[in-house]
C-alpha cells in the first residue's frame, strides 16, 4: 500500500499588529496556541481551504495576500506525515471566536508569544524575516 503525505493550510493574519492564534480543543497539541489551519478537502485547492479552515475556527472572513511558504517536514506532525500550505490573510469580516477545533481564538503580540503547536513557531519566525517585522 501506498503511503503519501496529507495535504494541510494554515492562515496567518493580524489584527493591529497582533497576530490571531487558536487554542486547539483536540489532540495533538491538545490545549496548546496553533495557527487556525487544518486539512485540505478531497477536491478543494488549498486556496478555499486556507478561507474555509479559518473561517471556521476564527469566526473571521479573510481573502488571501500571498502565500507565505510551504512545510513538508515529515516529523512536522505526530499522526502523520502531512505538508501544509501557509498563506498570509486579509480580514474582511466577521468577529473574533473560537470554533470547530479551537476552543477559542485570541490576538498576541508578535513578540510575546505562547508556546505553539507543530512546527508553528518556524512558520511565524518565517513569516517575520520575510515582512521584516521585529
Amino acid at each position: 500500500m501506498q503511503k503519501n503525505p496529507l495535504l494541510t493550510v494554515d492562515g496567518i493574519a493580524l489584527i493591529e499588529g497582533n497576530i490571531i492564534l487558536i487554542k486547539r480543543k483536540n489532540p495533538p497539541f491538545q490545549g496548546h496556541y496553533a495557527l487556525p489551519g487544518g486539512f485540505v478537502e478531497y477536491g478543494e485547492t488549498v486556496e478555499a481551504a486556507v478561507i474555509r479552515e479559518f473561517f471556521e475556527e476564527t469566526g473571521l472572513q479573510t481573502r488571501i495576500k500571498q502565500l507565505v511558504g510551504v512545510y513538508s517536514e515529515p516529523g512536522r506532525d505526530p499522526r502523520g506525515h502531512t505538508v501544509s500550505a501557509v498563506f498570509e490573510l486579509e480580514i474582511i469580516g466577521g468577529e473574533l471566536q473560537g470554533g470547530d477545533d479551537a476552543s477559542e481564538a485570541s490576538t498576541f503580540k508578535l513578540g510575546r508569544l505562547p508556546k505553539l503547536a507543530f512546527d508553528h513557531s518556524v512558520i511565524i519566525a518565517d513569516y517575520l524575516r520575510h515582512k521584516q517585522i521585529k
